[in-house]
């Protein structure tokens, strides 16, 4: 049997996960279930985006990913199946799957529903087909195959020969501050070129292998495990002490010579 991961912004003081996975067990005891975690903000669907984008393909292929943040969606109360890269995906048409697949998952269907406004759509809908995916079951026999989902767009990078423009896409518990420019990108516009970061009123000139690499309370920048460039103080909080948070731009840019 795969492995079936749970996200939410269920969060911790309420009967909400437990009855998820109550569901979950009822329907096989040996359900193997891997909580990813329910402190995403409440309906937030970057949170989402950025945790689950980071950490689902770390999974075997197989893995079913039951997903249960802004869980009504919307008022058409649509669900979907989904299968990207060898995960499947059992979400609301809210937009988090287009962001999770950049707009082009590989197969989707829409849940068959008998009541589409039914009061908790991820313990009633979406856990027993989590189970059923799991066990193996066929994907196109929960719905029908559909094109038609909610679409976002994650936001995009400003690209020119001297400069990279990007922003925050996440804060973590740390206070760190990541960023969508990439390691290869960077490299890419560099081609042995200096650069500096710019963020707030702040220019580094140098990214650092970890936080650690400079004193307590020094601002710094790394590439972190997805290769994407952060923004941290050591042993501080980034996005308090330097006043950014989600959305905040940053610019790299790059200068003759090496």
């Amino acid at each position: 049997m795969a492995v079936i991961t749970f996200i939410s912004d269920f969060g911790y003081t309420d009967h909400y996960v437990a009855a998820v996975k109550a569901k979950l067990i009822s329907q096989d005891p040996d359900c193997k279930i891997v909580d990813i975690t329910h402190a995403i903000e409440p309906f937030n669907i970057a949170h989402a985006e950025y945790v689950l984008g980071s950490v689902y393909q770390d999974f075997p292929e197989g893995t079913v990913h039951l997903v249960g943040v802004d869980s009504h969606g919307s008022k058409s109360g649509r669900f979907h199946a989904a299968r990207h890269k060898g995960h499947y995906f059992l979400l609301p048409d809210n937009g988090l799957l287009s962001l999770l697949t950049d707009g082009q998952p590989e197969l989707v269907v829409e849940l068959n529903v008998e009541n589409p406004l039914m009061p908790f759509p991820v313990k009633d809908l979406l856990a027993p087909a989590a189970v059923y995916l799991a066990k193996g079951g066929d994907i196109e026999v929960l719905g029908e195959r559909t094109y038609e989902l909610r679409q976002l767009l994650n936001r995009q990078l400003r690209l020119n020969d001297h400069s990279i423009t990007g922003h925050v896409i996440h804060v973590d518990r740390y206070g760190n501050l990541i960023t969508n420019i990439t390691r290869d990108c960077v490299d890419t516009i560099a081609h042995g070129r200096t650069f500096t970061i710019h963020f707030g009123r702040e220019t580094i000139g140098r990214i650092y292998p970890n936080y650690t690499q400079v004193d307590d309370g020094e601002c710094c920048c790394i590439f972190n495990a997805q290769n994407q460039l952060c923004i941290g103080i050591n042993k501080g909080h980034a996005a308090e002490l330097l006043g950014l948070g989600f959305d905040s731009q940053v610019d790299v840019r790059f200068y003759p010579g090496n």
